[in-house]
């Protein structure tokens, strides 16, 4: 898609508690990746490291066999705690944007700024339809081409 939105900078929440944020998450919906194809029952489970970095703990099921990949994140930006750098491997690291955060954390969105990137994510492994169709409502107008959203299947049974 190439409009004028794509130009925008891409906009993070004003503020992330990262005690509040730590926790396990449900992937929702996301930009298909070559890392998660064939991915079911996505999540991923933050915590704290000693040196105050975060720890990340993505874990899927292909093929009904659990894939687990473990990472590194470091906050960028200090006064919103929105933007992290993620390592799965050295030297490659990720931006890591929080663009859309529900205020009870009940809901998250991860994009990139260059918008090829995106994670839909909830507390719970079911969204409800309205909450969803709000956060596809923002991302719109933050310039994403939500055409490319898969659901990620989270029926574990």
């Amino acid at each position: 898609m190439a409009t004028g939105e794509d130009s925008m900078d891409l906009q993070t929440v004003p503020y992330v508690d990262l005690k509040r944020y730590l926790g396990k998450w449900y992937d929702i919906a996301s930009f298909p990746q070559r890392f998660q194809k064939g991915c079911r029952c996505t999540t991923a489970e933050y915590s704290s490291n000693e040196d105050g970095s975060i720890k990340v703990v993505n874990r899927c099921r292909v093929a009904g066999k659990e894939k687990v990949r473990t990472a590194k994140a470091k906050v960028k930006d200090k006064k919103t705690n929105a933007k992290l750098s993620v390592q799965f491997f050295w030297p490659f690291t990720g931006k890591y944007w929080i663009i859309d955060l529900a205020g009870d954390y009940s809901y998250a969105v991860v994009g990139h700024p260059s918008r090829n990137y995106l994670w839909i994510l909830s507390r719970q492994p079911v969204m409800e339809a309205a909450v969803y169709q709000g956060i596809l409502d923002r991302l719109r107008l933050q310039g994403y081409d939500i055409s490319r959203l898969e659901k990620t299947p989270q029926d574990c049974s």
